[in-house]
């Protein structure tokens, strides 16, 4: 079964694509087939995976807006993951998609679609890299999720604007997808030595009543340097303690994604 998980955090600058790379490249290496969608216009997942947006003549932008079969645009990475890449053409789906019926399903299609097409060579764990907005590609991106995933630096003022994702999963909870779970808050950028970090990372889970996603994300300047080589932390540093963060991370979501589904609990209870 898919496992398709939306990385989601309104606020930049969180470490968001950075954990849908290392997250996807981790996945990879415990064997799971794994396709990573950049939803952002901004592109910085598609760089960062070795791939220049200015060279693309095809990306997710004609996929949502197009109609475009994405196997056309799909791209094998050297991180052993596939990409469903952007451009800063995305930047006006937005405004395309806002006049659509139905522009809330435009993601959960287009993956429907390709599962459709590849049958038992789909894939184990569809990320979707979202962007630091409540906009549209991010409410298609939730729709189209099982879960979300929300990066949270460990500090006081990145938990403004939290409650407001919370509130949007709520509402596409409500019209577009009953079974989206918040899998929980993942802590990024944790300097352990001070005393503000830890103190956040206690709080959180009080805060937003929310699962915190272990271990803590180590804040590392490797982390920077992985893009310029195109590849992940993962490849560029193996035994840096970022990368097994992340390792952690995927073995416990893969635990995660074994739990029944908030829709099979409700058949289930009915069922009762």
């Amino acid at each position: 079964m898919t496992t398709t998980l939306a990385v989601a955090n309104q606020k930049g600058g969180v470490a968001k694509t950075t954990t849908v790379a290392s997250l996807g490249a981790a996945l990879a290496e415990l064997g799971h087939r794994v396709l990573l969608v950049d939803l952002d216009p901004q592109a910085c997942l598609t760089f960062s995976l070795g791939i220049d947006p200015e060279d693309l003549e095809l990306s997710v932008h004609h996929v949502l807006t197009k109609g475009l079969d994405p196997t056309e645009v799909i791209i094998e990475t050297e991180d052993g993951v596939d990409l469903l890449p952007a451009t800063i053409e995305l930047a006006r789906a937005e405004a395309e998609l806002l006049t659509r019926t139905g522009r809330e399903h435009v993601v959960k299609s287009v993956l429907e679609g390709l599962e459709e097409d590849l049958a038992d060579e789909f894939y184990d764990w569809v990320l979707l890299d979202c962007p630091p907005s409540l906009g549209v590609l991010t409410v298609a991106a939730l729709t189209a999720a099982d879960g979300v995933l929300v990066p949270l630096q460990c500090e006081t003022l990145s938990h403004r604007g939290v409650g407001q994702l919370l509130d949007t999963v709520h509402d596409v909870r409500r019209f577009t997808n009953r079974r989206l779970e918040v899998w929980g808050v993942l802590p990024t950028l944790y300097d352990g030595r001070t005393n503000h970090a830890r103190t956040v990372l206690e709080t959180i889970s009080d805060t937003y009543d929310l699962e915190v996603v272990e271990p803590p994300i180590p804040k590392t300047i490797k982390f920077a340097e992985a893009p310029a080589a195109g590849r992940s932390i993962l490849a560029t540093n193996r035994s840096n303690k970022g990368a097994q963060a992340y390792r952690e991370v995927a073995a416990n979501l893969v635990e995660r994604s074994t739990r029944p589904r908030r829709a099979a609990r409700k058949a289930s209870t009915r069922r009762s």
